[in-house]
């Protein structure tokens, strides 16, 4: 509200600028002569401006207000493990048997077969002890033929039922290799194991430090399961399964047990511990019979937008979590 005094210089609004007389600290951080200097030259509607050919004009990667972007082609986590993978340490070794996994030839215990077999050569010396630690240039070689480094691959499946978690099978079942078959050259191998009639998040891979780090029981990680009984669970069994069950001389104490509906026959489980059958077994030393076992989360990993009997390729980021360990 404007005072009624006679003094129009009192009824005014304060100017926008400060004067020269007020303290430097009060001048706005935008001064016009800033907004001289860094505004652009004006030309009319349709003008071109001549340029040499070939030359590009800069423009700061970032949006208007926003941070800077990043260069998918040149920064993305895809490019980077490829870089990480093709400038790799020449004078680190690493042992014959996980230099043979990596390049996708057989698992590391097949490896340590065929090394005592003598079917592996190095620089043209044949190598029967176990433990042998190669370099990366050396000249490698399975029944004379040279072993090469494939690139890896990780795919995550949503296994079916009657389908056997292996890579092959003597009595001649469906796998969820054959599942994967075509998906890719180079050879994968399923993380874990789920049995035949259990269903849900399966990883296939060629990366045997992650497989190894994903099916030891020290990393932790976590897998959710949900679960149907042959009849509602019981609130004193209940207790109990929260409380703990030995299997196996070992305290089994799940992460979370909760009811996702009205009844007490569907049970969602999360747990971490890599015993064999140890849901099933978990519910039967109480009394109870799974019905129906699917596997809804392992490692951080999900069936989302992945239907029952279909596969897909992880992405970047999802690898990269897996790599720091991100489960």
């Amino acid at each position: 509200m404007y005072n009624n005094s006679n003094n129009e210089s009192e009824r005014r609004p304060r100017p926008r600028f400060q004067r020269e007389s007020e303290p430097v600290s009060a001048r706005p951080r935008f001064t016009r002569e800033h907004a001289e200097h860094v505004a652009r030259p004006q030309r009319s509607f349709g003008e071109r401006v001549e340029r040499p050919f070939g030359e590009r004009t800069e423009r700061p990667n970032r949006p208007f207000g926003g941070k800077p972007k990043r260069n998918n082609g040149l920064y993305s986590n895809r490019k980077q493990q490829t870089y990480r993978e093709q400038h790799e340490d020449p004078t680190k070794p690493v042992r014959l048997n996980k230099f043979l996994a990596n390049a996708g030839i057989c698992s590391r215990r097949e490896a340590d077969d065929f090394i005592q077999a003598g079917v592996i050569t190095v620089n043209g010396v044949t190598v029967d002890n176990l433990g042998v630690k190669v370099l990366p240039t050396d000249d490698i070689r399975f029944h004379n033929q040279p072993v090469k480094r494939e690139r890896k691959v990780y795919i995550l499946l949503n296994k079916p039922k009657n389908t056997v978690t292996t890579t092959d099978d003597p009595q001649e079942r469906h796998t969820v290799i054959d599942i994967v078959r075509n998906a890719c050259a180079e050879r994968i191998y399923p993380v874990g194991r789920l049995d035949r009639n259990t269903t849900g998040v399966l990883l296939l891979t060629n990366d045997g430090d992650l497989a190894a780090k994903l099916t030891h029981p020290k990393f932790h990680k976590k897998k959710v399961y949900a679960v149907t009984l042959d009849k509602e669970l019981d609130e004193v069994d209940e207790a109990i399964i929260r409380a703990g069950v030995i299997l196996d001389d070992e305290r089994i104490i799940p992460d979370a047990l909760e009811f996702p509906k009205a009844d007490r026959k569907h049970i969602g489980l999360e747990i971490h511990s890599g015993q064999n059958r140890v849901v099933r077994r978990i519910f039967e030393k109480v009394g109870y019979k799974v019905v129906n076992l699917d596997r809804v989360s392992f490692a951080g990993l999900t069936k989302k937008n992945v239907g029952r009997g279909k596969w897909r390729f992880l992405t970047p980021k999802e690898v990269a979590f897996l790599q720091m360990g991100n489960f």
